[in-house]
């Protein structure tokens, strides 16, 4: 019997992007499967944003590759486009014209034919049905935040991006941003990238997860297994954090170790496997000045980011 690896939708390889002095993405690598809902972390600044530009192509790497649906970004750019759908901040969408006439001329200006019928449906999939004739200026925030995402979908893209899509937006639209989120994935099949520096709105749609800090990527992986309350991230703290680090990495805690920021060594492992590895230090002789437990995502990511000092943003 034959098996073949699913090629996912994108692929990055080596991203860097440089203004001036300043390195806004660094040697940044991840890859976007069919039907994730990939959550893009990070604090403000971080680099999100100059990343999904490269992604749609609004601005050049100075380095690495993209890739998008198996061919290359660079080369193959209109045909790549065409099959991708975008909000990037607020929408800028016409506020003297309707949710409907923003959506048609939308359409046209895409090159897309459609009957009244399908743009009547594709507001009614994002909740703005029974508002179609009114004009956008009446609008809260969320309801032009989800007409931006309606013109994202008319010409029917296999994938989505959403750059901070809850940003200014009251408790009911981000409810309402992370349902339609839910409903694009589950409902409509699409591939969804959405980035956020919100860790409870990623927790809450993500399938799989980037963490990035400083434009380098800091954690990837299954958000199940990140978002899993059953593990737990132990901060170490030894008088002697390099060697300990260096008799970590040759011992079976290898595979728990957790990428460092500061002097602290991380270690994610189950709550009821501290006791073991603290046996296992005292046999490896290294001397413990503390041993403390981070017992939520939330802890580790402020942790491995930048510092403690946008607690309130993360925590809301």
């Amino acid at each position: 019997m034959l098996y073949y690896l699913m090629q996912p939708i994108v692929s990055v390889t080596g991203l860097t992007k440089q203004f001036a002095n300043l390195t806004a993405v660094q040697d940044l690598s991840f890859s976007v499967q069919e039907g994730d809902v990939y959550g893009f972390l990070g604090q403000n600044g971080a680099g999100k944003s100059t990343t999904i530009r490269m992604l749609l192509s609004l601005i050049k790497p100075s380095q690495g590759q993209i890739r998008i649906f198996g061919k290359d970004l660079q080369t193959h750019r209109n045909e790549i486009l065409a099959q991708v759908g975008a909000v990037i901040e607020k929408p800028d969408v016409y506020k003297y014209l309707s949710a409907y006439e923003n959506l048609k001329l939308f359409a046209r200006l895409s090159g897309v034919k459609v009957t009244e019928t399908r743009l009547m449906d594709q507001l009614n999939q994002v909740g703005l049905l029974h508002r179609a004739k009114d004009t956008v200026k009446t609008f809260s925030q969320g309801m032009k935040q989800r007409l931006g995402i309606a013109i994202a979908l008319v010409h029917d893209p296999k994938l989505i991006i959403l750059d901070e899509p809850t940003n200014g937006l009251d408790p009911q639209g981000i409810a309402d941003i992370r349902n339609l989120i839910l409903h694009l994935s589950r409902d409509l099949k699409k591939t969804v990238i959405v980035s956020s520096h919100l860790l409870s709105e990623i927790e809450q749609v993500a399938t799989r997860v980037l963490i990035i800090d400083k434009g380098k990527k800091i954690i990837e992986g299954n958000a199940l297994e990140l978002f899993d309350p059953s593990q737990t991230i132990v901060e170490l703290q030894t008088f002697d954090n390099a060697a300990a680090l260096t008799k970590l990495q040759h011992s079976q805690w290898q595979k728990n170790l957790q990428p460092q920021r500061d002097a602290a060594i991380l270690v994610k492992l189950d709550r009821k496997e501290i006791a073991q590895l603290h046996r296992d230090l005292v046999a490896m002789d290294i001397a413990l000045e503390s041993l403390q437990p981070r017992h939520s995502l939330e802890d580790y990511f402020l942790q491995v980011t930048s510092g403690n000092q946008h607690v309130d943003t993360y925590t809301n």
